[in-house]
């Protein structure tokens, strides 16, 4: 696991989100050829995309275990979206749509000023690449 030290005086620091998953290359391939980012593997049952914001690590069930049996349960997540800014949301979405997923949305403008589409992993996790494109949303992200 990466590991990263809070500032100081700042409190707590996000450092992954962790997804439990019964097929780990599966969902490892997703995500690199949807992200392009490169995957670094600790183990068959473990690996990290690394971004600048934070990584995305992906384990399997069987690690589930050595946080306690059954705290986890792989393809059964309702609540989050897991969210990555692009450059350009529209070209992200020609470009995936070469990769074999399912799409909630196509490219929408969000009410917040943010161009979002929205569609699921191969577990069906919630995925979002927005670009933000209103001059509030893009002072938000330094763009």
């Amino acid at each position: 696991m990466t590991t990263r030290s809070p500032a100081s005086g700042q409190g707590h620091s996000l450092v992954s989100i962790r997804l439990i998953t019964d097929d780990v290359a599966r969902l490892v391939d997703f995500y690199v050829r949807v992200t392009g980012t490169p995957v670094r593997w600790s183990t068959p049952e473990f690996a990290e995309l690394e971004t600048p914001a934070g990584t995305l690590a992906i384990g399997s069930t069987r690690t589930v275990a050595l946080f306690g049996a059954g705290s986890a349960r792989p393809a059964d997540n309702h609540t989050a979206i897991i969210e990555f800014l692009v450059d350009d949301v529209d070209a992200e979405y020609e470009r995936i749509r070469q990769v074999r997923t399912e799409f909630v949305n196509a490219p929408t403008t969000m009410p917040w000023g943010n161009r979002s589409l929205l569609f699921r992993d191969p577990d069906g996790n919630l995925v979002n690449l927005f670009t933000p494109v209103t001059p509030e949303a893009r002072a938000r992200f330094g763009r």
